[in-house]
């Protein structure tokens, strides 16, 4: 396998680790960095560009990374409370009144924050072309009633956290989450990252499309535990429709899709990108000083919701707006903070070890919260460190 770029040393067993992902696990075009103390210490990409094409994948080449999404735009609402302009005890409602509709007056910012406003699935879904409206989105949330009572209860709002989460920010700063992340975080930093994609940047990204392979291990796995795939098969269950709130789903690799801003769910960036900025968020990065401050730091992480996911059917755990170490989604220690992306992608930060990671592929699989692509790289990681 042609792997190109460069481990410091003693990160070795995360090359290898990549290079078994091309040979026993069906990747076809992928890439992995990894920054301690905010220096880059693995920095790799091999295959190809496009999962059914031939040019190679460069340094670069970037992809979308579904719900790895989530934990890029939950920064802006953290942001945004580090600097005194939210409130994450605040209803809902008192930046965007018309959201108070049909009981949603007891929604608090930090619900949306950790999956428990109560709010995972639309009675009326959307389709492609009204999802891209920045606005109807949110207006569809806004009418929507609660399947369970706010605050009691957890279950991950795979599509509806992102017209949530774009909302706020836009009453607050009145520019959308993608926006503003351009504006005060990727685009001063110098990220490869974007949350609507400029057109300028199109020609970076690889297209993406289904690949099979092992099963994995663990977290929501290739073939799933008897529940979880009754869950996904029964349309009136929270799990499916949570995720057919879009229906049918957008092709991934449109450019009207990836142009979009959808903070659930739509990012596009480069494995260096995704690193970088968990790397800039804990801690300094050559040429930028983090974002976090400590205290935000611990506001991402600490356990906000844990237990039965109702939507998931596993037990996940939540922090604010991060998904947080656990079975069904492994990351480097207890202390690790960040989000997966579905069928593959992965970021996060450990604080105590100084590690942030990012990992993008263009071949996605079934796996939901804990790819064994990314799995394999993530316990590579923790060989080098010893731990």
């Amino acid at each position: 396998m042609d792997v190109n770029g460069t481990v410091a040393e003693g990160f070795e067993p995360v090359r290898e680790a990549f290079v078994r992902n091309f040979e026993t696990l069906g990747e076809r075009g992928a890439s992995v960095a990894v920054y301690r103390e905010g220096q880059q210490v693995v920095d790799l990409w091999a295959g190809t560009k496009d999962i059914d094409g031939t040019t190679p994948w460069e340094h670069g080449t970037a992809q979308v990374v579904r719900s790895a999404t989530k934990g890029t735009a939950a920064a802006v609402l953290l942001l945004l409370h580090q600097r005194g302009q939210l409130d994450l005890d605040a209803p809902v409602g008192h930046y965007w009144p018309e959201f108070k509709a049909r009981g949603k007056e007891r929604v608090l910012v930090r619900h949306v924050l950790n999956h428990r406003a109560g709010l995972p699935v639309l009675d009326h879904p959307l389709t492609p072309e009204q999802a891209l409206d920045p606005l109807r989105g949110p207006a569809a949330v806004a009418a929507q009633a609660p399947v369970w009572e706010p605050g009691t209860d957890h279950g991950y709002h795979a599509l509806t956290y992102g017209w949530m989460l774009d909302e706020l920010v836009r009453r607050v700063t009145g520019q959308g989450a993608g926006e503003w992340l351009a504006a005060q975080i990727t685009g001063p930093l110098g990220l490869d990252l974007w949350l609507g994609l400029p057109e300028s940047e199109a020609h970076r990204v690889g297209r993406a499309g289904r690949v099979e392979g092992p099963e994995a291990t663990g977290g929501l796995r290739a073939r799933p535990k008897r529940s979880v795939t009754e869950a996904y098969e029964d349309p009136a269950s929270l799990t499916r429709r949570a995720f057919a709130a879009i229906t049918p789903f957008p092709e991934q690799n449109d450019p009207a899709y990836r142009a979009a801003a959808l903070p659930a769910t739509n990012a596009i960036a480069t494995a260096d990108g995704l690193a970088r900025f968990y790397a800039t968020l804990i801690g300094d990065t050559a040429g930028a000083s983090r974002l976090f401050t400590p205290e935000t730091v611990e506001l991402a992480r600490a356990e906000e919701s844990a237990g039965p996911d109702r939507v998931l059917v596993v037990g996940t755990r939540f922090g604010l707006g991060y998904m947080l170490h656990g079975s069904a989604s492994p990351f480097l220690t207890p202390g690790s903070f960040g989000h997966p992306g579905r069928g593959g992608a992965l970021g996060f930060a450990d604080p105590e070890s100084g590690i942030a990671f990012g990992y993008v592929t263009n071949g996605f699989r079934k796996t939901v919260t804990a790819d064994p692509r990314a799995q394999g790289l993530v316990r590579a990681v923790r060989q080098a460190l010893g731990l």
